[in-house]
């Protein structure tokens, strides 16, 4: 039973190695040319101590000849090889050193490339589970660094292996129990800083989510966005005070371990010590009964004491190469995180001109046990304009979701022109929708970016970005600013900022720069509008969308009677559907909801 747990225990330690051959690969993909010359000096480099030792006894013996025969052309010789040897040495050690640093500044842009590009293929629902998040976190925490480590680690147990051998040739001459001990000695370290490595990983994972929750608070605390609410509801403090518990909570944990680790590597640095000044004294006296000469002595000294080093460093390759490995482990776990969407290969319906139709839809969020959406049917044919109603936590944005594609229903279909959305090329299917949420994205670029990123093969036609400026309602503004178009948006980098009604025309704009969209859909995107505002925006935008399929999310009822199709939508569920006029005589939620806010208008 115990051969077993033991055989287990060492399959699961070799099983961590099975990142390193990825990670030398990764390497070499950064730069080749980088990855050669690091391990030809790294090798190179290991060949240049043994050989020093050996100088070290030629200079020694070479002193006590020339003071019996008072020739020193040999003491010049050696310590001039000496000198070169150590000259190139430093040349190896700086090249490593320039190698390496380039070498992690172009890995660690290349991993994050990686990682961001693997977030590119993720399905809406993984951003919002906290346990990916924490994956996503550990991914990005260290990875960019371990791959670079783990093949410098690697070059040093081939140069250190370089230099024990060749110590074990000089120290064999000696007795072959002191190489024994040289190896001896430095396992006990190895085994003791693998442990150490083992838990110094999991308490890593554990951390994940207190270090995400304190990037939040940091970003809560410094982010313009938030700052007036935070200035104002004066919880500054508190988020303070709460960021610095985590750490406390984080450091009690990271100093125990540190403490472990650094009380068990003095008492074995201790017993490796006690080693080599065994091996001293045993050289020592071996000297004193002249069966060597001090030249020999003082390279058996050198032998040793750097070959017990280079033995230890390659215990500790090994050991950091383990410790690598487990860091790894996130990276590689997060890069083959499985996404079970197929991407279709439609870009045309097999019933051109049928519009939307959702199917017996229905879909859970991950985690939840009850359905958001329940079993809608719902048929939206090309050019009707559809609003859809409801209270908060209704289904309406999730319902929004389904149809453009983010989420995937759990049963039931939707389908366009007759093809289930999961048939349709992506690219297909998203430059015939165009979506404006509630929280569309204020990115930090020029007013032209902001427009142009409606339609990514147009976002450098300044024509484009007029005429869609035109359509949304915001030219007039964007011609007052300083550069007008190119003028940078936002005050993360020095940019001027809008107001939030100004953003949202901004983005109504956007939605106006996908020519080839026959369906748009605004989720409340003028919310912060007032009535008369958002009445002109919607008259404007039912006329320039007569052709187009058009659905509308919004609060404000004097807007959504326009539509042609009404939905009310309650826990997931269409209770009610028709005109403006057919619900008001049906005088359900909707009549309800409608004349509570008109009563509130006229008082």
């Amino acid at each position: 039973m115990e051969q077993k747990e033991e055989i287990g225990l060492l399959r699961r330690y070799l099983g961590v190695f099975r990142y390193s051959r990825r990670a030398i690969e990764l390497v070499w993909e950064t730069s080749p040319r980088l990855t050669i010359v690091f391990a030809l000096l790294t090798i190179l480099g290991g060949l240049l101590p043994p050989s020093m030792a050996w100088v070290g006894k030629e200079i020694i013996d070479a002193v006590l000849l020339a003071i019996e025969t008072t020739n020193t052309d040999p003491v010049v010789f050696w310590i001039a090889l000496e000198a070169g040897l150590i000259t190139l040495l430093i040349a190896f050690n700086r090249g490593q050193s320039i190698c390496e640093t380039l070498l992690r500044v172009q890995l660690s842009n290349k991993v994050n490339v990686m990682i961001l590009e693997k977030a590119l293929t993720l399905d809406l629902t993984h951003f919002e589970d906290s346990e990916f998040y924490d994956k996503m976190t550990r991914a990005r925490r260290q990875a960019s660094s371990r791959p670079l480590s783990l093949v410098k680690r690697a070059f040093k147990l081939i140069q250190n292996g370089i230099s024990v051998i060749s110590y074990g040739v000089i120290l064999i001459s000696f007795s072959w129990i002191a190489v024994l001990l040289l190896m001896i000695a430095a396992i006990p370290s190895f085994i003791a800083e693998n442990k150490f490595a083992q838990e110094g990983f999991q308490i890593f994972r554990w951390q994940s989510k207190s270090k995400r929750e304190q990037m939040y608070i940091e970003t809560v605390v410094a982010r313009d966005d938030y700052a007036k609410e935070v200035i104002l509801s004066g919880i500054g403090p508190r988020l303070v005070k709460r960021y610095d518990t985590i750490f406390n909570e984080l450091y009690g944990e990271n100093r125990n371990l540190i403490l472990k680790r650094g009380m068990w590597g003095f008492l074995l640095s201790v017993l490796s010590m006690a080693t080599l000044y065994g091996a001293y004294f045993w050289i020592a006296f071996a000297a004193i009964a002249t069966t060597i000469t001090l030249g020999t002595m003082t390279m058996y000294f050198m032998a040793f004491k750097q070959g017990q080093q280079s033995f230890s460093t390659i215990l500790q390759a090994v050991g950091g190469m383990y410790e690598d490995n487990l860091y790894l482990s996130n990276l590689y776990e997060y890069l083959e995180q499985t996404v079970e969407h197929t991407s279709g290969t439609h870009t045309q319906g097999t019933k051109v001109g049928d519009g939307i139709r959702f199917e017996n839809v229905y879909f859970t969020y991950p985690g939840e046990q009850e359905s958001v959406i329940n079993g809608i049917n719902l048929h939206i044919a090309p050019g009707e304009k559809l609003a859809i109603v409801g209270h908060n936590g209704s289904g309406k944005t999730t319902l929004i979701k389904l149809l453009s594609g983010l989420y995937t229903p759990q049963k039931g279909r939707i389908t366009l022109d007759g093809l289930s959305l999961e048939e349709w090329a992506p690219e297909a299917l998203h430059q015939r929708i165009g979506v404006i949420f509630q929280d569309f994205l204020r990115y930090q670029f020029t007013v032209g970016e902001n427009i142009g990123v409606g339609d990514l093969n147009e976002i450098d036609n300044r024509e484009a970005w007029t005429e869609a400026a035109k359509k949304g309602m915001s030219q007039p503004f964007i011609e007052k600013l300083p550069d007008a178009y190119d003028t940078h948006l936002g005050r993360w980098f020095g940019g001027r900022e809008l107001s939030l009604g100004q953003w949202q025309k901004i983005a109504l704009s956007r939605a106006f720069m996908r020519k080839d969209a026959d369906i748009l859909v605004l989720d409340e995107p003028t919310a912060a509008m007032d009535a008369e505002a958002e009445s002109k925006i919607f008259d404007r935008f039912r006329a320039l969308t007569e052709k187009q399929l058009a659905i509308l999310i919004s609060h404000r009822f004097s807007t959504v009677r326009m539509a042609d199709t009404i939905v009310v939508l309650d826990a997931g569920n269409i209770i009610e559907s028709g005109t403006h006029e057919e619900l008001m005589v049906l005088d359900g939620q909707y009549a309800t909801l409608f004349n509570t806010q008109a009563a509130g208008y006229v008082s």
